[in-house]
C-alpha cells in the first residue's frame, strides 16, 4: 500500500525527537540537562488546577460545543480585549485543543495549489509544513537579516501571496517585532487581499517592549487571525487548550473543520482556562521574572564560550546563539552536545535553512543546570 503524496510534504517538530534521544540516554544511566522542549518547567498555578478538578466533580467530562464553552469564549474575549487594546466579542472566538490546530485549520480553509504563504525562517518548523499539506507554497522570509522586517516581507509579496504568518515573540530567536515594523506592516497589507496569522503564544513573555499585536490596528482585525493558548503563559501544556481569534467570515469555516477533526475541546481544561484568565496572575509575573534573572545568567554564560555568540532575546524562554565559530555544523554540534556533554538542545536547522549556524537553548530548567550546561560545553569545546 502507498502513502497518500500529502504525506511527502509533511514535517515534525525535531524537539520530541531529541527528547526520545535524551530520554534513552537517561535511561543508561546517563545525567542529561533538557534544554531542547519549550515547555515551561513551572507547576500549572495551583487554582487552576483546582478549578479542572472542580469542573470534574462537576460533570464537566462529555462534549461540549465545537465552538468552546461560552463562559471561555467570553473570558477570551475579555482578556484579549484587554492585553490587545481591542474590542473583541465572543462570536470571533473559536477553542481548540492547543495552539496548532489554530494554524493547520485556517491553513486548511484558505490555502490552496498555486497560493504563497509567507513564513519566518527560522521559524516554528510547523509553519512551513503545514503550508505545504495544504497544497501551498511556502515563502520564507529570514529573521537574521540586515534591513527591517518590513522590507524583508515587502520583498516576498507576489500576486499568488495569501497568508503572512508572524510570531512575536519568536520561537527559537527570542525577539520581538517593534512596534513600528508592525505598523508599517499593517500599512502594508491593509489593502490586499491577504489574512494574516499572528502568532502570540509568548505574548505574555516579555522582557522588554510589549509586544504590538497588528490586529489593534486600525482596519486589520478582520484580516487576522491571533493564535493563541494557554500552554507557555500558565504552564498547561498537558491541558491542550488553546484558542483562535478570527476573522468573523473565518469562524464558520473554521469550526466546520473542527466538526470534521476533533469535534471539540475538553470542556473540564475550558473550565481550568476560564480560572486561568479570570484568576490572579501573579504566578505569571514569578515565572516571566525568573524566565528573565535566567536569560540574563545563561546568555552571558554562552558569551563567554569559545566560537559562540548569543544575542539577548527580548522576549518567550530561549536562547539561540550563533555557533558557526566553534567550525562544527548545528547538527552535528547538537549531537555531540547531547551524546558527548549530557546537554539536550535543538540543532538550529530544525527550523528552517535559515536557522544552520545555530543553537536553540530552552531555558525553561532551573538557573543551577542552566549554568552547568554552560560548564559542559565549556568542558567539551576545550
Amino acid at each position: 500500500m502507498k502513502l497518500a503524496r500529502r504525506m511527502s510534504r509533511i514535517g515534525t517538530e525535531s524537539a520530541f525527537e531529541v527528547l526520545r534521544r535524551a530520554r534513552a540516554l537517561e535511561a543508561q544511566g546517563r545525567n542529561i540537562i533538557h534544554l531542547e522542549i519549550g515547555e515551561p518547567d513551572f507547576p500549572t498555578p495551583k487554582h487552576i488546577v483546582e478549578a479542572g478538578k472542580a469542573a470534574l466533580d462537576q460533570g464537566f467530562t462529555h462534549y461540549g460545543p465545537t465552538q468552546g464553552l461560552p463562559e471561555l469564549r467570553g473570558a477570551i474575549a475579555s482578556y484579549v480585549s484587554r492585553t490587545r487594546e481591542i474590542e473583541v466579542g465572543p462570536e470571533r472566538v473559536t477553542v481548540v485543543p492547543g495552539g496548532k490546530p489554530m494554524m493547520y485549520f485556517p491553513m486548511l480553509a484558505l490555502l490552496e495549489e498555486g497560493d504563497e504563504a509567507i513564513y519566518p525562517n527560522p521559524g516554528f518548523p510547523i509553519y512551513e509544513s503545514m503550508i505545504k499539506v495544504s497544497g501551498a507554497t511556502p515563502i520564507p522570509y529570514r529573521v537574521f537579516a540586515n534591513g527591517s522586517l518590513i522590507d524583508l516581507i515587502r520583498a516576498k509579496i507576489t500576486s499568488k501571496t495569501r497568508l503572512v504568518v508572524l510570531n512575536s515573540p519568536q520561537n527559537p530567536t527570542g525577539s520581538v517585532i517593534p512596534a513600528s515594523d508592525i505598523r508599517a506592516l499593517a500599512e502594508l497589507l491593509r489593502d490586499r487581499d491577504i489574512v494574516i496569522l499572528s502568532d502570540e503564544i509568548y505574548s505574555r513573555i516579555f522582557f522588554g517592549e510589549k509586544p504590538l499585536s497588528i490586529a489593534s490596528l486600525p482596519g486589520m482585525l478582520d484580516k487576522t487571525i491571533i493564535l493563541d493558548g494557554f500552554s507557555k503563559t500558565f504552564a498547561m501544556t498537558g491541558w491542550r487548550l488553546g484558542y483562535g481569534v478570527l476573522p468573523q467570515w473565518l469562524v464558520e469555516p473554521v469550526n466546520l473543520l473542527i466538526v470534521n477533526s476533533t469535534s471539540c475541546t475538553a470542556s473540564f481544561t475550558q473550565r481550568a482556562g476560564v480560572a486561568a484568565l479570570e484568576g490572579p496572575q501573579d504566578d505569571v509575573d514569578r515565572m516571566v521574572a525568573e524566565f528573565q534573572r535566567r536569560r540574563d545568567a545563561f546568555c552571558a554564560g554562552l558569551n563567554s564560550l569559545r566560537g559562540f555568540q548569543c544575542p539577548i532575546p527580548e522576549g518567550a524562554f530561549y536562547a539561540f546563539p550563533k555557533v558557526t565559530g566553534t567550525g562544527r555544523s548545528s547538527k552535528e554540534l547538537a549531537d555531540a552536545l547531547l551524546s558527548e556533554a549530557g546537554v539536550a538542545c535543538l540543532n538550529g536547522a530544525a527550523f528552517g535553512e535559515y536557522g544552520e549556524g545555530y543553537l536553540r537553548f530552552s531555558i525553561a530548567n532551573s538557573l543551577e543546570n542552566l549554568m552547568d550546561a554552560v560548564e559542559r560545553i565549556r568542558a567539551f569545546l576545550k
